[in-house]
């Protein structure tokens, strides 16, 4: 796969943030088995995501959990659920590990 050049202004057009994950269900509809999860983004607000994190992650172990998320995409319709956000993870074979701050901040904090 090339890597395509981005310019810092390509860049800068990523809103990256931390929120914290309130609320963790299954998501039986998708296509791949993931969740369906809540994340309080602070002043933002609260966003839904569907996350393929399950291989790793049990639902018990995602809750109160601070995970970086790109805010603003426009929202996805994924089987019938609507996901607001792109929680970010670093994929390993098939498994997803998720990015996370090194300690607790803020939710809503810009990644920069």
């Amino acid at each position: 796969m090339e890597n395509k050049m981005l310019t810092f202004e390509d860049f800068s057009k990523v809103d990256i943030r931390i929120g914290t994950i309130i609320e963790v269900e299954d998501f039986p509809k998708a296509r791949k088995p993931a969740y369906q999860v809540k994340i309080d983004f602070g002043r933002l607000g609260i966003r839904k995501s569907s996350a393929q994190i399950t291989a790793l992650y049990s639902k018990e172990d995602l809750l109160h959990k601070q995970v970086v998320a790109v805010v603003n995409f426009e929202p996805k319709q994924i089987a019938n659920y609507l996901s607001e956000c792109l929680v970010l993870g670093i994929q390993d074979g098939e498994e997803v590990v998720l990015l996370q701050a090194g300690e607790k901040v803020n939710n809503g904090v810009k990644v920069s």
